[in-house]
């Protein structure tokens, strides 16, 4: 259990596909819904929104950026390699439903997390406008799958380099300003989300985000996870992951993922070293 089936790099090796074998969870997950990987048994904690399942496969599909030490481990493990615990379906799964024009919007490695919930959408009969971002064509992904799960794709890149020179944000604007759109869903970089929550506020159109705060147990025993929604405290693994948008204070939230910052750094270099010694 918990095999490596299938490993694909994207954007330049900075993000990684796995396809798990967890066929448990599999069975249960739901679109918005994530999971808690351990590599090995001395290994960190870390909480993953699903990027697919297939349940006649029994399998699960995690994408993840390459930012310190336990997602470095995780990308040099291998085919056939085994994760040593994947806890989940974890979260409560995003709440999909006809609502009529909606607006997906993804940054980074959020569209893969945006992937299911989009393709969900449509497949309700949804009309669904998809937008996704990075800084550069190179770091882009999913386009083809995005495409497919949506009726209308847009994409931006920062630079310039590919489609719309400039951000989701550009872009979403200009649509509210279209068409009416009853929802927005948004996941990707905090910073990103919060400037779309300020653009769909201005319009006054539901807007629902996913948060991937600090996190250990999953279950809301050690409250790491804590966001203030609305003014009040909320755990992500539990109440969570996805809020509405507009009652979530984002810069506390920036301030509380910057919080082992200077650790992390440390780790990861320490992780490379031992990995060229090794």
């Amino acid at each position: 259990m918990f095999e490596i089936l299938r490993r694909e790099e994207m954007a330049n090796g900075t993000v990684v596909l796995n396809e798990i074998s967890a066929p448990l969870i599999a069975k249960k997950a739901r679109p918005g819904q994530f999971v808690i990987l351990k590599a090995n048994e001395t290994g960190e904690r870390i909480p993953l929104t699903m990027a697919d399942t297939d349940s006649t496969r029994g399998t699960i599909t995690i994408i993840y950026q390459v930012v310190g030490k336990s997602t470095a481990l995780f990308k040099s493990m291998n085919l056939g390699e085994k994760f040593q615990d994947i806890i989940g379906p974890l979260g409560s799964p995003t709440h999909l439903e006809k609502v009529g024009t909606v607006a997906c919007v993804g940054g980074g490695t959020g569209v893969a997390v945006l992937h299911p919930i989009t393709r969900g959408l449509k497949e309700l009969g949804n009309h669904v406008i998809a937008i996704i971002g990075a800084r550069t064509k190179d770091l882009l992904i999913l386009e083809d799958k995005m495409k497919a799960a949506s009726h209308e794709l847009f994409v931006c890149t920062d630079d310039g380099s590919y489609g719309h020179h400039g951000f989701v944000t550009d872009v979403l604007k200009d649509i509210l300003e279209k068409e009416d759109v009853k929802l927005v869903v948004g996941i990707g970089p905090v910073p990103m989300m919060k400037f779309l929550c300020k653009v769909t506020e201005e319009y006054k159109v539901k807007t629902i985000v996913s948060l991937n705060p600090i996190m250990v147990d999953g279950t809301g025993m050690c409250g790491c996870c804590r966001v203030t929604v609305g003014g009040k405290t909320r755990f992500a693994c539990v109440d969570g992951p996805e809020f509405d948008g507009h009652q979530v204070d984002f810069d506390e939230l920036m301030q509380r993922l910057n919080s082992y910052k200077e650790e992390e750094a440390v780790a990861y270099e320490k992780f490379k070293c031992e990995c060229k010694t090794a």
